[in-house]
């Protein structure tokens, strides 16, 4: 597979794991590496993607009233109660958390609901998420490198 058709698909499917979508970024990443794509570049990619996908959460939370009841809405209004609890407790600090599997998505629409600034919501969450990424890197690295 060719770096630029590579590079494109690791970007979609960090977007879509961001999203209401089912996808694994993580392992998508690592089988990327795997196959010899350069490590910085995927992780640049992935961030990226998975940060935009995020925003797309946020903005589904600012038009939450509109769509809450949507079967389609990436997430439970039980999730989103903890999510806007956790969020009034800590504020724009526990956007840090969006990389969590479980919540992650959740916080990132609540912040959207609560009205979070666009610019500190997508700085947070893309330290956050491109953490995790160069945290999968080093893990990587050290076991396949």
């Amino acid at each position: 597979m060719n770096t630029v058709l590579a590079l494109g698909s690791l970007f979609l499917i960090s977007f879509a794991a961001a999203t209401i979508l089912p996808a694994q970024s993580e392992a998508v990443l690592a089988g990327m590496y795997v196959a010899g794509h350069p490590l910085v570049a995927l992780v640049i990619v992935a961030s990226i993607g998975n940060t935009l996908g995020a925003v797309v959460n946020w903005i589904l939370g600012r038009a939450i009233e509109n769509y809450r009841h949507k079967s389609w809405f990436p997430v439970s209004p039980a999730a989103l109660d903890k999510a806007s609890r956790w969020y009034h407790r800590w504020g724009r600090w526990s956007l840090l958390l969006s990389w969590a599997p479980l919540g992650g998505d959740a916080l990132t629409v609540a912040a959207g609901v609560l009205r979070e600034p666009l610019w500190s919501f997508t700085i947070l969450v893309a330290i956050a998420k491109t953490g995790r990424y160069i945290v999968l890197a080093a893990l990587l690295s050290g076991f396949v490198g």
